[in-house]
C-alpha cells in the first residue's frame, strides 16, 4: 500500500509540472494576427505570356508599386514599393526578360529581372529644364539583342542600353519648351521621328539617327487656335489633336517634311454636341475615340485625312491600346456598361463591324464603372485566337476576364485607406437547440480524443490535420458575433476610391463593401473626395434594437471651401441609410462627447467661413448641445501663415432664414509665430476617448506626483524656415527645433523647449501627461527621441494625511483651464536608430495596463517599446528604491534588441516552453503573473517587432483599439499592405491562454480528489488498527 501511495504522489508531481508548460503549434502561427498584401490602383499593365517561364502581368500603380502578378491566380510573384516621391511614369518589357520602369518625373530609369524582381541596373537622367516624361522601348523578338530605350525627360532625348543601362547618346532640342507627344520608329530601324508641341501653338517634327542621336531634320508649323495637349496617333505620319477650345479636331499630316492641318468641327460629326470633348488615349491605326457629353464617338481617319464616324455609344465606354495578333492584323478591346452587366467586345482595327470576341459579364455593382482595360491574346487548341482582359474598376479593384467569367479579382482599393474606425459585432442570440448542444459535446469529445492520440504520438497525418483544423475552429476568431473579451470587431475603413469596407478582425476577410453613391461623380459634384469616417450611432442599453452606424464625410472637390457631403451607413448590413449634400463647406469635423436618446453622437462641423453646424439636426440634439454650449472650445492651425487660433461659440448664425443648428464663432486667442524664425511642421493632441486610470503616480520614496491631465493640451513643433526642407538642407547653426505645449482653451503656453541644431520631420504622440517626439539632430548626425512629462504642482499639498482627514484638500475642487496652472515638467532625450513614419501608443479599456509605444519604422515594420524606456527620471545609477519602482539605468540611446519569436509569444501568453523557463531560472530571473498595478518582469521589458517578419509596405498609419479584456489591445497597421494583431503589453495577467488545457486541469483535479479520498480511507484504517493495538 505504501508503494502505491508513493507511485500516486510521483504521478501527481509529474502531472503538476506539465500544467504551466505550453508549446507553439504550427497552426498557431498567425492565430492572433493577419497580413494582407496589395498593390493599389493599376496605371499601366504589360502581359508577359511567352512559352518559356511563368505567365505573368507586369503592372505599376498609383501607390508607386511595380509588381509581377501570376496570370492564373492574380497572386504577387514579386513587387517593389518605391518612395512616396518616386511616382512611376511608365513601364515596358525589354529583351523579353527585363521590366523597365521610368519614375521620378523621368529622372530615374530602372531595369528589373522579370523572374525574381531583382534590380539589374539603374540610370539617372538629367536635363536643363523640367518637362513631362516619355518612355519608348524599341521592339525586338530576340532575347539577347540590345533593345534601345528612348526617354524624353527634362527637354532632352536619351537613348539607353537595355543590357547595362548606359546612356548611348543624348539629344538636346533647340526649343526649351518642346514637349514630346510620340516617338515613331521607322521600319528600317535606323531612323526615329519625334513629334510634339512647342507651347500650345506650334507643332514640331524631328528626324533623328537612331544609332548616334544625330539630328537629321527639323520641321515645324504654327496653327491658330492652339492645342489642348491630347494626341491620338492614327498612323506613322498622321495624328489627331483637339484645339484649345476642345470643340475642333485637327488632323496633322507630317509626311516627307511637309506639315499640313485639316480642321473638322465636332458638331459636324456628333449631333447635339455641346461643352467640351476629350480624346480617349489609344494608338489605333486609322481610328480614334472622342468622348462628348452625350456619347463616345469612334471616328475613322482616311489616308486623305477625312474623318468619319463609324459608331456612337451612349453608355460609359473604355477602350484598350492596340494589340498585334498577327503581322497584318490588329485588335483592341471595347468595354461598355449595360444595365447590371458589362459588355466586352474585341474588334479588328480595320473592320469595325466584325467582332473577334463578344462577351457579357455580370459584375458586382459595388465595383462601379470600368476605368481601364488591357487585353492579351492566346492561341486555343483549334488554332483560333482567344482573348483575356485585365480591367481596373472604379473602386480600384483589379479583375481578369476570360471566356465570359471573372478568373480572379483583387481588392486593391484597400491599399489607399484614408480613414479607420471600429464597430462592435452583433450580440449572440439567446437560446441553443438540444441538437447543437449534442453536436458540440460530440465535437469536444472527438477533439480531446485526437489530442490524446497526438500526445501519445499515435496520430496519423489525417489526425494531425484534423487537430490543426479544430484548433483554428475552436479559436472562434472569425465568428460574426460579439465575444466577451472584445477581440472580435469590425474595422470600418474608407479608401481613396470612396469605397467603404468592413474587415473582420479575426481573419481580415471582407464582411461587406459599399461604393458610396453619395461620393460618386455627378454633374453637381464633379470631383468628390472622402475626408474621414466617424462613429455615428453606437447602441448600448436602451437602443440595443438599433444597428450601429458610421458617418462618412466628404467634399465635392479638393479644398476646405468645397460643399460637404454626408452619408450614414449601417455597419451590420453595409447599406447606405441616408445621404445628402450640405449647403455649407467642411473645414473641420469635431465629434463631441455627447449623445442623444438613440445613442447618436453629436458632431460639430466648422465651415470655411468660421460658422459651426450641429448634426444631427434634431431639437433633442440642440437641447443637449445648449447645456454644454459654454464648455465647447476648439483650435485651428494655419501652418502656412504660422498661426494657431482658439475658438468658442456665440449665438446663432445671422441670416435671412433662421437656422437653429448653425452657430457663430468667436476668436478667443491666437499665437503668431515669427515667420522669419519659426515654421509650424507638426501638431499633436491627445485622443478624445483615452482613458486614464489614475492621476497619481507613486514614486520610489513613497512620494506622490500628480499628473497634469487635460484633453485641451496641444503639442506644437516649429523649425527655422531654412530647416523646413529635407534633412541636410540647413547647417546645424541655421537650424533649430522648438516645441510648445499649449492650452487650447486659453492659449497659454505651458512649456517651451529648444533643440539647437535639430530639424524635422517631427513625429509625436501625446498620451495622459506625457509627449514623446522624434526628430533629427544635425550636430550628432543621429535621430533623437525626447520625452516630456507634465505634473500638477497645485495638488502637491494633498499628501498631508491630516488635511485629508479634516477635508482641507482640493481633490474635489473643479479644474478649470482659466485658473493659472502650477505645472512642472521633466524631460529627457535619447538617441534612436531609425527614421520613422508613424508613432502611436497602446490603449486599453481601463487604462490600467502599462503603455507601449508603437513605432512605424522606415523599414515598414512596427516596433513596440515599453514606455519605461522613455522615463525622464532615469539616472545613471538608480537607487535601490528606484530599481524597485522599475526605473532603468540611463543610457544615451534607446536599445532596439528585438526579443526572439519565442519571447514575443510568451508576452502574449501563447508560448512559454519548459526549457525556456529553466534557462531563465538559471539567469535568476523571476517569472511572475502581472498584477493590476503592475511591476513588469524582465522578460516583458524590451522591444519587439509586432509585425514579426512581415513588412507593411508603404506604412502610413497605426490604429490602436482597446479590447474589453484590460490586458489586451488591438493594433491595425495600414499602408499599401494591411496588418492586424493583438498585443498584451503587460502580458495576459487577467485571463488564461487560448490553448489552456482544461481537460488536463480537470484530470488533475479529479486525481487530487481521488488521492485525498484514498489517503483518508488509508488513514482511517491505520487509526482503527492502532486503536485495536
Amino acid at each position: 500500500m505504501a508503494m502505491a501511495i508513493r507511485s500516486l504522489l510521483i504521478f501527481l508531481f509529474i502531472l503538476s509540472l506539465t500544467v504551466p508548460t505550453f508549446s507553439l503549434h504550427e497552426d498557431q502561427v498567425g492565430l492572433m494576427d493577419w497580413h494582407q498584401k496589395y498593390i493599389g490602383k493599376v496605371k499601366h499593365a504589360v502581359f508577359q505570356t511567352q512559352k518559356t517561364g511563368r505567365k505573368r502581368i507586369l503592372v505599376s500603380t498609383e501607390e508607386n508599386v511595380i509588381a509581377s502578378l501570376d496570370l492564373r491566380h492574380g497572386e504577387i510573384f514579386w513587387r517593389h514599393v518605391l518612395g512616396a516621391n518616386d511616382a512611376i511614369d511608365g513601364i515596358d518589357i525589354a529583351m523579353t526578360k527585363y521590366a523597365i520602369t521610368l519614375s521620378s518625373g523621368g529622372s530615374i530609369l530602372r531595369a528589373w529581372n522579370l523572374p525574381d524582381g531583382q534590380m539589374v541596373w539603374e540610370s539617372f537622367l538629367q536635363g536643363p529644364i523640367d518637362s513631362k516624361s516619355f518612355l519608348f522601348v524599341s521592339t525586338s523578338s530576340k532575347v539577347d539583342k540590345d533593345n534601345t530605350i528612348l526617354i524624353f525627360v527634362k527637354g532632352s532625348l536619351h537613348a539607353v542600353s537595355s543590357i547595362h543601362g548606359d546612356i548611348v547618346w543624348k539629344t538636346d532640342f533647340p526649343s526649351e519648351s518642346f514637349e514630346v507627344q510620340e516617338v515613331i520608329q521607322h521600319h528600317d530601324g535606323n531612323t526615329i521621328y519625334v513629334v510634339g508641341f512647342v507651347g500650345f501653338s506650334q507643332f514640331d517634327v524631328y528626324q533623328i539617327n537612331a544609332k548616334n542621336g544625330e539630328l537629321l531634320k527639323h520641321d515645324s508649323a504654327a496653327v491658330d487656335g492652339g492645342f489642348s495637349g491630347e494626341v491620338s496617333l492614327v498612323s506613322r505620319a498622321k495624328l489627331v489633336v483637339l484645339d484649345a477650345a476642345r470643340s475642333t479636331l485637327l488632323t496633322i499630316s507630317f509626311q516627307s517634311g511637309e506639315i499640313s492641318f485639316q480642321k473638322t468641327y465636332i458638331s459636324d460629326l456628333v449631333e447635339d454636341f455641346s461643352g467640351i470633348a476629350v480624346i480617349l488615349p489609344s494608338k489605333l491605326t486609322g481610328l480614334f475615340a472622342v468622348k462628348t457629353n452625350t456619347a463616345t464617338a469612334f471616328i475613322s481617319v482616311s489616308s486623305e485625312g477625312k474623318l468619319e464616324v463609324v459608331d456612337k455609344i451612349k453608355h460609359a465606354t473604355v477602350i484598350s491600346n492596340v494589340l498585334s495578333i498577327s503581322e497584318d492584323q490588329q485588335a483592341f478591346a471595347l468595354v461598355r456598361h449595360g444595365g447590371n452587366d458589362i459588355h466586352l467586345n474585341v474588334k479588328q482595327v480595320h473592320d469595325w463591324n466584325s467582332d473577334l470576341l463578344k462577351e457579357r459579364i455580370k459584375l458586382d455593382q459595388q465595383r462601379g464603372l470600368v476605368h481601364k482595360v488591357f487585353i492579351n491574346n492566346y492561341v486555343r487548341t483549334d488554332k483560333s485566337h482567344g482573348f483575356r482582359a485585365l480591367i481596373v474598376m472604379e473602386d480600384h479593384s483589379l479583375l481578369l476576364l476570360q471566356q465570359g467569367e471573372v478568373v480572379w479579382s483583387r481588392e486593391d482599393g484597400l491599399a489607399s485607406i484614408i480613414g479607420v474606425t471600429t464597430s462592435e459585432l452583433p450580440v449572440e442570440k439567446e437560446g441553443v437547440s438540444v441538437a447543437k448542444v449534442e453536436q458540440n459535446l460530440f465535437e469536444w469529445l472527438k477533439g480531446h480524443m485526437l489530442k490524446v492520440k497526438g500526445t501519445l504520438m499515435l496520430a496519423s497525418a489525417e489526425d494531425v490535420a484534423a487537430i490543426q483544423g479544430m484548433r483554428l475552429k475552436s479559436s472562434e476568431k472569425s465568428k460574426m458575433i460579439r465575444d466577451h473579451n472584445g477581440f472580435r470587431k469590425l474595422l470600418i475603413v474608407l479608401t481613396k476610391s470612396r469605397k467603404l469596407f468592413a474587415l473582420h478582425t479575426g481573419d481580415g476577410r471582407i464582411v461587406w463593401s459599399l461604393l458610396l453613391n453619395s461620393l460618386r461623380q455627378t454633374e453637381a459634384c464633379k470631383n468628390p473626395t472622402g475626408i474621414n469616417v466617424y462613429q455615428w450611432q453606437v447602441p448600448h442599453h436602451h437602443a440595443m434594437d438599433e444597428n450601429p452606424s458610421v458617418l462618412v464625410v466628404g467634399r465635392c472637390r479638393a479644398g476646405t471651401d468645397a460643399p460637404g457631403i454626408f452619408s450614414y451607413v449601417d455597419t451590420y448590413t453595409g447599406k447606405e441609410l441616408k445621404s445628402f449634400g450640405l449647403d455649407h463647406s467642411v473645414a473641420q469635423v469635431m465629434p463631441l462627447p455627447l449623445t442623444d436618446s438613440t445613442e447618436q453622437r453629436l458632431h460639430l462641423l466648422i465651415d470655411a467661413n468660421g460658422q459651426a453646424h450641429l448634426y444631427p439636426r434634431a431639437p433633442e440634439a440642440v437641447a443637449i448641445f445648449q447645456r454644454e454650449f459654454t464648455n465647447i472650445y476648439w483650435y485651428s492651425v494655419e501652418a502656412d501663415k504660422g498661426v494657431i487660433k482658439g475658438h468658442g461659440l456665440k449665438s446663432n448664425c445671422d441670416g435671412e432664414v433662421a437656422d437653429n443648428y448653425c452657430f457663430g464663432t468667436r476668436e478667443i486667442w491666437s499665437i503668431v509665430f515669427p515667420s522669419e524664425s519659426e515654421k509650424i511642421i507638426s501638431t499633436v493632441t491627445r485622443k478624445s476617448n483615452e482613458v486614464v486610470h489614475t492621476q497619481a503616480k507613486v514614486i520610489a520614496d513613497q512620494d506622490v506626483m500628480y499628473k497634469y491631465i487635460s484633453k485641451n493640451l496641444l503639442f506644437v513643433a516649429t523649425v527655422s524656415p531654412k530647416a523646413s526642407g529635407d534633412i541636410g538642407s540647413a547647417t546645424p547653426g541655421e537650424s533649430q527645433l522648438v516645441v510648445y505645449v499649449v492650452d487650447t482653451v486659453t492659449g497659454r503656453i505651458l512649456h517651451r523647449m529648444t533643440h539647437h541644431g535639430s530639424q524635422g520631420p517631427v513625429h509625436a504622440v501625446f498620451s495622459e501627461n506625457w509627449i514623446v517626439y522624434h526628430y533629427f539632430n544635425l550636430r550628432a548626425h543621429r535621430y533623437e527621441m525626447t520625452v516630456i512629462e507634465i505634473y500638477d504642482q497645485s495638488r502637491a499639498d494633498n499628501k498631508d494625511v491630516l488635511k485629508l482627514v479634516l477635508g482641507k484638500h482640493n481633490l474635489t475642487s473643479p479644474i478649470s483651464s482659466y485658473s493659472r496652472p502650477e505645472v512642472t515638467t521633466k524631460s529627457q532625450s535619447y538617441y534612436f536608430t531609425h527614421s520613422i513614419k508613424a508613432i502611436t501608443v497602446t490603449s486599453t479599456a481601463k487604462g490600467i495596463t502599462s503603455k507601449h509605444l508603437l513605432i512605424g519604422t522606415i523599414g515598414d515594420q512596427v516596433l513596440a517599446m515599453d514606455k519605461r524606456f522613455f522615463d525622464p527620471r532615469r539616472s545613471v545609477n538608480p537607487t535601490q528604491s528606484e530599481k524597485e519602482e522599475g526605473i532603468l539605468p540611463l543610457t544615451d540611446s534607446l536599445p532596439i534588441i528585438p526579443q526572439s519569436r519565442d519571447c514575443r509569444m510568451a508576452e502574449s501568453g501563447i508560448l512559454l516552453t519548459f526549457s525556456r523557463v529553466t534557462a531563465l531560472r538559471n539567469q535568476n530571473i523571476e517569472l511572475r503573473r502581472q498584477e493590476f498595478v503592475q511591476k513588469q518582469t524582465p522578460i516583458s521589458l524590451g522591444t519587439s517587432y509586432v509585425t514579426h517578419s512581415h513588412k507593411v509596405e508603404g506604412l502610413r498609419g497605426i490604429v490602436t483599439v482597446p479590447a474589453k479584456l484590460e490586458s489586451n489591445t488591438l493594433v491595425f497597421t495600414y499602408g499599401v499592405d494591411l496588418f492586424f494583431t493583438r498585443l498584451a503589453p503587460s502580458r495576459t495577467y487577467d485571463s488564461l491562454t487560448e490553448d489552456f488545457s482544461y481537460a488536463l486541469l480537470l484530470i488533475t483535479i479529479v486525481a487530487l480528489v481521488v488521492a485525498i479520498f484514498v489517503t483518508w480511507v488509508l488513514s482511517e484504517k491505520k487509526d482503527l488498527s492502532d486503536k485495536w493495538r
